[in-house]
């Protein structure tokens, strides 16, 4: 019996993290009360969302920290999966249009909305795991020669750059097609600004 209980408590937490999430992404964080998320995550009150949280500061550090949590998880699996940083970093690509399309809210949380407005203490994104090990695939990818000769963060804005645009731009509907749409034509152009010719 215990364990159902707990089993409950933690579906229970991570529909409160799934309905936030809906919720910053689409009325934006400041715009989303507790109600609401008690409402749309299935707590009869707002009060019960304080068996799991203590405010919806808490419930932001924990979708942050979910969100750049499985984006490391998934980075780990790609470099392992592949030897060259091209490779790795196709993937990478691969991955976040895939969200864009399939899973949106994550990539509006990541893309489009400022966290350290809400979240002022929290690492900037640049200096979460997923980051830095991007940061590492492209000072391999220049050590190896595959990459010009840039210093790594400047690889990335010229690469994630593009990437970042144009994911933002479907995001928020000022490009209309599916993320996928775009994927080909945002790896070239990102690709052609870093590659070593």
């Amino acid at each position: 019996m215990d364990q159902e209980l707990q089993k409950d408590k933690e579906e229970l937490h991570n529909d409160i993290l799934v309905a936030a999430l809906k919720l910053f992404t689409e009325k934006g964080y400041f715009n989303t009360s507790l109600t609401d998320i008690a409402e749309l995550s299935g707590v009869k009150t707002s009060a019960g969302i304080y068996k799991h949280f203590k405010n919806k500061q808490e419930i932001a550090q924990a979708l942050y920290q979910w969100i750049t949590d499985r984006l490391s998880v998934s980075i780990d699996d790609i470099r392992r999966r592949n030897r060259k940083a091209s490779e790795q970093l196709r993937e990478i690509v691969d991955l976040w249009f895939h969200l864009a399309d399939h899973a949106p809210e994550i990539m509006k949380f990541l893309l489009v909305l400022n966290v350290s407005e809400f979240l002022p203490e929290e690492k900037p994104l640049m200096a979460t795991p997923p980051f830095t090990k991007i940061l590492r695939i492209l000072q391999n990818g220049i050590k190896e020669g595959e990459i010009k000769a840039l210093d790594a963060p400047r690889a990335y804005c010229h690469f994630f750059g593009i990437i970042e645009i144009t994911l933002k731009q479907v995001l928020i509907g000022n490009l209309t097609k599916k993320a996928s749409y775009y994927q080909s034509d945002a790896w070239l152009s990102a690709w052609s600004t870093i590659v070593k010719k």
